[in-house]
């Protein structure tokens, strides 16, 4: 965790995470015109250093790189802290002191990244992935129930009643590399009206550990899909981290 306080300890690498968190997916220029007393190869030493951090991962679109933010080491900062009596309570304060200081198909590039490391094999991952007996733990109580191939269902259902909580079909599978499939929230009716999202779930050994990226599609910014998935994501990955990593849960958030 010292390289994510050192990274969040700059106002200027702080600025370019507000940045991102208002508008994902953006390139150096974009990012270079929000500090304009700074050169271009200083953005880029701080991008570098957030990059480091895991704080924002990137993408290549042609001849761009894209910027995405990646929360999952400030939420993993979050559980590590503020336990689940205390998250109100700071919850209450942070909103008080941000109204006071602040007045109130794979095409083009995903609307948004989220990336994390995890300490165990493709296999464990993978498994906790596609596993009803897991993602009961993670996955906000719901269990996975699917089709593992292309075409198939791929359906999210609450554990404790069985009500279905999110529609959808695989697109593409390549165990236990690559899970592709549209993912239709149905605890919401803006949401249902906005149609269904796709998420790619990618897997790569790096160093004796996972790298989990999930790309987000068909959910622009500002949409009630993109605001609950950028929200709970967080929370759903940290919790899987943890799982595989302890064989313990996170306690719930609600």
């Amino acid at each position: 965790m010292d390289e994510v306080f050192k990274a969040i300890n700059d106002p200027s690498r702080r600025l370019l995470l507000d940045t991102l968190f208002e508008k994902d997916g953006q390139t150096l220029g974009e990012l270079t015109e929000q500090l304009p007393e700074m050169t271009r190869y200083g953005v880029m030493n701080h991008l570098r250093v957030l990059e480091d951090a895991k704080l924002i991962t990137t993408l290549r679109q042609g001849r761009s790189k894209l910027h995405y933010l990646n929360p999952v080491p400030i939420r993993l900062i979050h559980d590590r802290w503020i336990n689940k009596y205390a998250e109100l309570r700071v919850g209450a304060i942070a909103d008080i002191k941000s109204r006071v200081e602040g007045g109130g198909q794979r095409m083009g590039a995903p609307d948004h990244i989220y990336k994390a490391y995890i300490n165990g094999s493709q296999a464990e991952v993978w498994d906790a992935i596609t596993n009803p007996d897991k993602t009961v733990q993670y996955f906000y109580g719901t269990r996975i129930d699917a089709e593992l191939e292309p075409g198939g269902k791929m359906n999210y259902l609450y554990g404790h009643n069985g009500e279905v909580a999110s529609t959808g079909n695989i697109i593409s599978i390549d165990p236990p590399n690559k899970l592709e499939f549209t993912f239709q929230a149905m605890w919401d009716e803006q949401m249902v009206a906005e149609g269904p999202a796709r998420e790619v779930w990618a897997l790569v050994e790096v160093n004796g550990m996972v790298e989990l990226t999930i790309e987000l599609y068909d959910a622009p910014a500002g949409s009630k899909t993109y605001d609950d998935f950028t929200n709970g994501f967080p929370y759903i990955v940290s919790g899987l981290k943890s799982l595989v990593e302890t064989g313990t849960p996170l306690p719930a958030p609600y």
